[in-house]
């Protein structure tokens, strides 16, 4: 951990260093990554073997869905003002959220309701105080329906070319600012 301070304090400190590109570049990285943490937080949330009784409702993950659309269309808009400055103006970017958001809620109703109803589990108080989770290397491994599967290669291939772009101007703005 120490070295990558030393590390961050020479940067910092070196003259004519870019800090607000750096800056701009970590913030949109960061922007790029955030729906893909999410999905995975919301495949933990939802394993059994992992959380016991305290795994997430239907209706909050019908929430949570809907988060992680809000999240990748603000991605979306991230990284093309990132990639085209000027060509994103307030209309543009308030159709593209609002589309979006339309587009995201349809779509996670009616995943949910094509679901169907899973059976609802009553879970007694006295199972969820003393529930601890088994060690790692007793847990199975996760299985992933091929929704999910699907889903998980729509997120690599955001994030890879996502990433990729916004790296692209990283270098593109650096070489153009010496």
């Amino acid at each position: 951990m120490q070295a990558e301070w030393t590390l961050a304090a020479g940067l910092v400190l070196t003259p004519g260093a870019p800090l607000g590109l750096l800056t701009d570049a970590v913030q949109t990285l960061a922007g790029v990554l955030v729906p893909s943490v999410t999905v995975f937080l919301l495949l933990l949330c939802n394993d059994k073997n992992v959380l016991g009784p305290w795994v997430n409702g239907r209706w909050l993950n019908v929430f949570t869905c809907a988060v992680i659309g809000v999240l990748v269309i603000l991605s979306i808009i991230l990284t093309a003002s990132v990639m085209l400055p000027d060509a994103t103006d307030e209309e543009a970017i308030l159709a593209i959220l609002g589309g979006g958001d339309a587009l995201t809620l349809v779509g996670t109703l009616a995943a949910f309701a094509l679901r169907g109803k899973g059976e609802a589990v009553k879970v007694e108080p006295e199972v969820r105080a003393c529930w601890r989770m088994p060690p790692l290397h007793k847990l199975p491994p996760a299985r992933l329906s091929r929704a999910s599967r699907l889903w998980m290669s729509v997120l690599r291939f955001y994030l890879v070319f996502a990433g990729g772009l916004v790296l692209y101007r990283i270098v593109m703005l650096a070489l153009t600012t010496q």
